[in-house]
């Protein structure tokens, strides 16, 4: 079983920056996209921002220009670093990957995700 473990998340100061970071570990052949999305309460989960295996990335429109995703294959993590952050962004993180599992098709994997709150 392939696990997503994220961190990074926490309290900050609106402008102030934060990096989350999420790491793949388990059994699989590859892992094609990797991405962050969020979830504030009782509301739904929105992509924040992916990252394909060529490092091709899109954002959402809320975060682009503050926000970085970036991925190091060789340590299978993916980062979001967070800069120029808004009360609007505090929600609840989570890491995404869409992985080929060892003798399996591939499919999605959910990190247990990481609180972000921004204090104005």
């Amino acid at each position: 079983q392939v696990q997503l473990v994220e961190s990074g998340g926490g309290l900050v100061q609106a402008g102030g920056s934060l990096r989350l970071s999420c790491a793949a570990s388990g059994s699989f052949f590859t892992i094609n996209v990797m991405g962050w999305y969020r979830q504030a309460p009782g509301k739904q989960r929105d992509l924040v921002a992916r990252i394909g295996n060529g490092h091709t990335t899109n954002y959402a429109d809320s975060v682009k220009g503050r926000f970085t995703i970036s991925r190091d294959n060789a340590k299978n993590t993916v980062y979001l670093q967070m800069n120029s952050l808004k009360p609007e962004d505090t929600a609840d993180y989570y890491c995404y990957a869409y992985i080929i599992s060892t003798g399996w098709a591939g499919k999605d994997y959910w990190g247990q995700g990481t609180q972000v709150t921004v204090s104005s």
